[in-house]
This record gives C-alpha cells, structure tokens and sequence, in this order.
C-alpha cells in the first residue's frame, strides 16, 4: 500500500497526530474527575485522611492533563478553518451548533469551577468544594457527549437534508442520538474508566517500586485494578455490541476490520494474516472456521459481507485490520492483568512484586487501546469524512502541502516535549504535603 504526499494527504496526518494527542487527556480526565468526587465522599462518610490525601495527589495531574487537553483541543479547531474548509461549509450547519453546545454547556462550567477544585479547598466550605468537583467531572461527560454526538453523526449520519449542497438538521433529536451515537458513549465512557484505572494502579506502582510506600500509593493501586477489573468485562460487551452496530450501519468497514474480501457464508475469523490490498488476498492467514460469521450474525453459516461488495468504496484494509487486533488482543492483557490484581490484592492486600512491574507499562494501556479503537474508526470512515455524504478530499483546503507538513513537524515536536513534561511530573517529580 502507498500514500502520496500531497496536500490532503498531510492535513490528515497532521488532524491525526493532533487528535491523537488530545484524546489521551480527556479520555484519562473523564473518568479520573468522578474518581476526585468520590475520594470526596468516602473522605466525608469516613473520616480517614488517607482519602483526602489521595485527592489531593491526584487533583494536580488531573489539573495537568486537563490544561494539556485544552491547550491540544483548541488547535484542533483551527485545523477546520485552514486545512478542512469544506467540511464546514458543507456541513457547519450541523457541526457548529454541535461543538457550541459543548462549549455553552460543557467548557465554561469546567474552566469556571476547576479553580475551586484546584486551590479553593481551604477557602471555601466543603460542600461548595464538593460541588465544585462533581460540577467539574459532570461537565467533562456532558463534553464528551457532545463531541461523540458529532463524531457519531459523521459515522452514521441521520435527522437532515441536504439543500443546495449544504446540510440542514430536520430533526435535532435524530442528529444527535443518531444511530451509532448511544453505542459510541458507552464504549468511550468504559473506556475512560478503564484509562483511569489502570492509569492510577501503573502510577502508584511505580511509586511504590521506587520506596514511596504509602497509604496513598497502596489505596491507589487498590482502587485502580478493582476499578479496571470491574470494567473490562462491561467493555467487551459494549464493544461487541457496537461491532454489530457498526455492521448494521458500516459494513465496509467491518469487512476491513475481519479481513474478508469476500462476501461468504460461513465466514472464517482471521486471527493473523498480511492483507494484501492489490492481490486481494491475506497472506499467511492463520483463520478459525466459520467463527467470524458465529460472532457477526450469531449463525455458524451466517453471510458476512466481504470486501468485494464496497470496491473503491471501503477504508485501506491494512491499518484498519491491524489496529483492530491489537486493540483486542490489548483487550485480553488488561482483562488478565486486572483480574489476577484484584485476586492478589483480595487474597493478601497488595499485588506481589512481579505485578507491580507489569502494572507499570500497563499504566498506559487504556490510552493505547483507546487509540486503536479510533484509529479503527476514523480510518475505517473512509473515503468519507462523512459517510456517504461528503468525501474526505472535498473537504480538503487550499493551503499548500510544504506549509502543512512544516506545521505538523512543528506540532509533532511540541506535543513530544509537552508529553514529555507531563510523563516527568507524574513519574519522577516529588510530591509534597498531602502526598
């Protein structure tokens, strides 16, 4: 497979790159704001300090991640007027009200109330502080529901018309709890709770291994695998459930996703192979019979649309495929990892030694798995940018093809540093006081 260089080409490899470092923040925030609340509330009901402690550890790299999601964020936007101009004078009319609603109900709660989490703990009375906390981590999931209903609605779009090649809602409910939206939530919010947990259990660990053996490390490490062993069953379910959504809705991408270049009954599941896009074939396929159609329409002999019934009208089959896989088979590894901590930790009330150093690399499995998954379905849209209603290269601007990929060498060399500083403030810098 091979790509030219040209101008739209690298405006998508620069939203790319930009998209893929902002949604390591929220998705780690989401989830990590209601674990604040909580540590709250248990601090409240209980009286034990080690609870407070520990949201005061956590409140500053909350706060950290959080800027850094803003900072990320904020570029994205501008990409639409530079490089994607088409998008929104196609579709701005359903888009623009989208991401203002997130904006109006979502953003100013965050920035408003965020300081008050951060440094008002002392100058206010606990409930407003309480409130503060939840006001935050309940804005940040109103964000996110904003945002999945757009990217939802660019999946599978419904509830418009199109009026002089531009497109007009008809029905806002139909926009925005389109068919794959309700699927699309509960995937992201499991999995924002599973990058929390494993993110908070891989910290404390290597604290811990580094001699910071704490309360707060060890009630950190307890809370983070019971919270990712808790989750991880329901994200099979929910990723099952959106599979067969997207099969409903998407076909061709699913085809991609499975590796059938043929429509079939009794369709194989491919565990390995080498797609090969100009052959049309999987090389050195190592396949289960008849399992794919098992998992796809429940029948053993069921008919799986293949490959063959979207020509020059599916996503490049080869990173689509991958990316599914190792988002699976990462799947498998967390679901392993949590549930042999939790027994650790139920049985004798810390993990042994060698789970702490496998909880380490872990601590970033929930974004890595989270990029997979989007980069199945970003990738797997296409040609479309918006399915079967605008093609990805319509949408693309006039800027010149130098320009963008100077300032996508210039973004990948800043979110390299700033990623950087925030792996030093979490791994290395020296916590004081409450910590």
């Amino acid at each position: 497979m091979s790509f030219d260089f040209d101008a739209t080409f690298l405006a998508r490899l620069q939203f790319a790159a930009n998209i893929s470092f902002h949604i390591l923040f929220p998705t780690l925030t989401i989830s990590l704001g209601w674990l604040l609340f909580f540590f709250k509330r248990r601090f409240a009901r209980t009286g034990e300090k080690v609870w407070l402690d520990m949201y005061f550890f956590w409140v500053r790299l909350f706060a950290l991640a959080f800027a850094l999601g803003i900072v990320s964020g904020v570029t994205m936007s501008f990409q639409f007027g530079t490089n994607w101009p088409g998008f929104m004078n196609k579709v701005g009319n359903i888009a623009g009200p989208l991401l203002g609603y997130e904006v109006m109900t979502s953003f100013f709660f965050e920035a408003i109330f965020l300081g008050i989490m951060v440094f008002g703990y002392r100058r206010v009375s606990p409930l407003v502080h309480d409130a503060a906390t939840f006001i935050v981590a309940f804005s940040m999931t109103v964000s996110a529901f904003w945002i999945l209903s757009l990217n939802s609605w660019m999946q599978t779009p419904a509830g418009f018309e199109m009026i002089d090649g531009k497109a007009y809602a008809t029905d806002w409910l139909a926009v925005i709890f389109n068919p794959s939206m309700p699927y699309r939530m509960v995937h992201m919010l499991l999995a924002s709770g599973l990058t929390a947990g494993f993110f908070m259990a891989g910290v404390a660990a290597y604290r811990w291994l580094a001699g910071h053996k704490t309360p707060v490390m060890k009630l950190s490490m307890k809370v983070g695998i019971y919270l990712a062993a808790l989750l991880i069953p329901w994200q099979i379910m929910a990723g099952d459930l959106h599979g067969l959504n997207t099969r409903e809705h998407q076909p061709q991408k699913v085809a991609a996703m499975e590796g059938l270049w043929e429509t079939r009954q009794g369709a194989p599941l491919v565990l390995f192979a080498w797609p090969d896009e100009e052959a049309r074939k999987n090389l050195y396929a190592l396949e289960i019979p008849y399992a794919s159609s098992m998992i796809l329409t429940h029948d053993w002999n069921g008919a799986v649309e293949g490959l063959d019934s979207f020509k020059g009208n599916h996503p490049p089959v080869a990173p689509v495929f991958w990316s599914f896989r190792l988002m699976v088979g990462l799947g498998g590894l967390m679901l392993l990892v949590a549930c042999v901590g939790a027994y650790q930790i139920y049985r004798r009330g810390e993990p042994n030694r060698l789970m702490l150093y496998a909880l380490v690399p872990m601590s970033f499995s929930g974004w890595l798995a989270t990029l997979l998954g989007w980069y199945v379905t970003e990738i797997g849209r296409q040609p479309w940018i918006v399915f079967e209603v605008m093609l990805t290269k319509e949408a693309a601007g006039p800027v010149a093809s130098h320009w963008i990929g100077l300032t996508l060498v210039l973004y990948l060399l800043l979110y390299a540093a700033l990623f950087w500083a925030f792996l030093w403030a979490v791994f290395v810098r020296e916590e004081k006081g409450h910590a």
